[in-house]
């Protein structure tokens, strides 16, 4: 687990940053569940409770200049 500060990926931000909203409108349409909040600890517990550890255990350098 880290701890600390994260070291950002380029690649995945810009991945992030132009998922359309297109692609998005059509998971909805398929799962009726895509983007609730929460469906993480449904579906697969152990990645969801990981996953919120490392988030409040981590930051970005980017939320240094928040």
């Amino acid at each position: 687990m880290k701890i600390g500060i994260r070291k950002p990926s380029i690649k995945k931000s810009l991945k992030a940053r132009t998922t359309g909203k297109l692609k998005r409108s059509l998971k909805k349409s398929v799962n009726p569940f895509y983007g609730k909040k929460g469906t993480g600890l449904v579906t697969n517990p152990k990645k969801s409770i990981y996953n919120k550890v490392y988030k409040k255990t981590s930051f970005s350098i980017f939320d240094l200049f928040k």
